[in-house]
Parts: structure tokens; C-alpha cells; sequence
């Protein structure tokens, strides 16, 4: 294909036929060996100015179709447009028809309607004529059983003289009838509220009876509850009394210890010349070095006592403090005390 052919939108290149065919006439084929080489580029200009002769023609002739085609796109919109018009003015008019169809329909059966109402209605009321009539003959009957009460009504308004008719005297004796119902009415509803306020008297002493009798057996065991109280107080006052004089005793007594292991230890110390680093409150470390005390004396007094076959020194009992005595940091001699 060659290199200038620029291919249009919707169309394909042309073949070598179709240019031949184009141009009315056929190309001579020539033998590429025994052409020079100038021929051959005469005879590929003439090929190339016949296909871009063809070209032209054919672009002409697709100019002119596509002009054809526009024209015949607007002619067929200008028709689909009175068609669409057509349609939709048929389509209204299908709608006219159909709604006045369905109003005539509608107006038949509203007539045939009324008609069937207005001959339900002519039923009904000659029904109720005879209703009516029988009414009539009813009524007129119970008048003339009536009439002799309506003969003792006037006898009784001309002996009371009180008065005009016989309506106004039926009303007051109406009123008369009503108001003594109302009372009657009002007697009942008084004596059921009677009986209502009886009967709620007595739930409430009852109520109140077992209420009552239960305060009192709740009031009885408070009581009991309070003597076991006074009871159980009188014996811990006593008990604490008892351990108040018994702690004072205990007290007197500690102190008279305290005071007597005191003097002890002031004795011990006063005559062993010991010194007395031992606070005076501390009452087991001042039995401690009575004790301490007591020990070096009876070591000395073995020492110097001559032994007896068979015979044991005394033994004291062992110090409680493991502090022993010092005299300047050290232990002081049996010798030198």
C-alpha cells in the first residue's frame, strides 16, 4: 500500500483491481528486470496520479452520498417528528375517547343506580305507610279504650278547680311522680352508702382489733426484752465492778512489788556498792541484779564455807536478764566485791 494513502473514516484502502476498474482501463504489466530504472519511477508516477485520480472520484462520489444521507437523516427526522406528533395527537385522542367512554359508562350506571335507589326508596316508604297506617289503627284503638280515662281527667280538673287542663295537671303530677322516684332514688343510694360505711366500720375495728392485739403482743416481748436488758446491765455493772476492785487490788498490789524490788535493789546495790545503770521503772532488770546479786554472795559463801561430805551448795535460781552486772564494762570478781 502506499505511504500517502490516507484511509477515510468507515472506508478501507482500495485494492489494485478496483483502481483498475475505477480508471476504465487496465494497467500494462512490465517486467521489473528489463525496465531502467527511470521507467520504472515513470511508470510509478503515472500509477500513483491514476490511483489519486480514483481517489478524487471516489471521495466526490462519497461526498455526494453522505450529502444524500444527511439530507435523506433530516427528511426521515422531519417524518419520525409528524409521526411522533400524529401519534401522540392519537394517542390523545384514544385518551378523550376512552374518558368520555368511561364517563358515559359511569353516567349509566349512576342512572341505573338511581333508578334501582329511587325504586328501593318508593318500597320503603310504601312500606312505611303501611307502617304508619297500622300505627294509626293501633293508636286509635288504645283512644277509645282510653276514653274513659280521659272522662275521669276532666271530672277530676273540674272537682280540683287548680288547674287550666289536663296537660299541665299530668305534668305536675309527672313532676310529683319524678321527684318521689328521685327521692326513692336517693333513699337507696343513702342506705347502700349506709350499709357501704357499716360494713367499712366494722373491717376497721376488725383491722384495728388485730392491729391492737398485735401491738400488745409486740409490746410484751419489748418488755420481756427489756427486763433481760436491766437484767444482763445489773450483771455487767456488777462484773465490772467487780473487775475495777479487782484491777485496783492488782494494781496496789504491783505497785507494792515494784516498791519492794525497789528497796531490794537500792539495798543490794547501796551495800554491794554495784553501779546502778538500771532505769527505776525497769522492775525486771532490778530483780535481775538482786538476783545477779544473791548468786556472787552465795558463790563467796561457798568458797569460804568449809565443804561437808555429801552435801551440795545451794543452787538460786537463774537470772532473767542477759544483761549481767558491770562495774566499768567488765564483770566485777567475787574477790574484789
Amino acid at each position: 500500500m502506499p505511504q500517502w494513502w490516507v484511509p477515510l473514516p468507515g472506508l478501507s484502502p482500495p485494492s489494485h483491481d478496483e483502481l483498475h476498474a475505477t480508471c476504465g482501463r487496465t494497467v500494462p504489466t512490465w517486467d521489473d528486470a528489463t525496465l531502467l530504472p527511470s521507467t520504472r519511477l515513470l511508470l510509478k508516477r503515472r500509477e500513483v496520479v491514476e490511483v489519486e485520480r480514483a481517489l478524487q472520484s471516489q471521495r466526490e462520489e462519497f461526498r455526494q452520498r453522505m450529502e444524500c444521507l444527511a439530507q435523506r437523516r433530516q427528511q426521515l427526522g422531519r417524518r419520525e417528528e409528524q409521526l411522533r406528533d400524529v401519534v401522540l395527537k392519537f394517542d390523545a385522542f384514544l385518551k378523550a375517547s376512552a374518558a368520555r367512554q368511561e364517563r358515559a359508562l359511569r353516567r349509566a350506571d349512576e342512572e341505573r343506580a338511581r333508578a334501582a335507589g329511587q325504586g328501593a326508596e318508593a318500597v320503603r316508604l310504601h312500606r312505611e305507610l303501611e307502617g304508619l297506617l297500622r300505627r294509626r289503627e293501633r293508636l286509635a284503638r288504645r283512644l277509645r279504650s282510653l276514653r274513659g280515662f280521659g272522662d275521669y281527667l276532666r271530672s277530676v280538673l273540674a272537682r280540683m278547680g287548680q288547674f287550666q287542663d289536663i296537660p299541665a295537671m299530668l305534668a305536675h303530677f309527672g313532676a310529683l311522680a319524678g321527684a318521689r322516684a328521685a327521692l326513692v332514688q336517693q333513699a337507696e343510694a343513702r342506705q347502700e352508702q349506709l350499709a357501704q360505711g357499716w360494713a367499712r366500720l366494722r373491717r376497721y375495728r376488725e383491722e384495728a382489733g388485730s392491729k391492737l392485739l398485735c401491738t400488745e403482743n409486740e409490746l410484751a416481748q419489748l418488755r420481756a426484752r427489756l427486763e433481760a436488758t436491766r437484767h444482763d446491765v445489773l450483771q455487767g455493772e456488777s462484773h465490772w465492778a467487780h473487775v475495777q476492785s479487782t484491777a485496783t487490788q492488782k494494781t496496789l498490789l504491783l505497785g507494792q512489788i515494784k516498791l519492794a524490788v525497789l528497796n531490794l535493789f537500792q539495798l543490794a546495790t547501796a551495800r554491794l556498792k554495784v553501779p546502778t545503770d538500771v532505769a527505776l521503772e525497769d522492775s525486771e532488770a532490778q530483780l535481775d541484779t538482786v538476783l545477779l546479786c544473791m548468786q556472787d554472795l552465795a558463790a563467796i559463801c561457798a568458797e569460804l564455807r568449809p565443804r561437808q561430805p555429801g552435801t551440795c551448795p545451794p543452787r538460786l535460781p537463774v537470772a532473767t536478764s542477759i544483761s549481767p552486772l558491770r562495774h566499768g564494762g567488765a564483770r566485777v570478781p567475787p574477790s574484789q566485791e
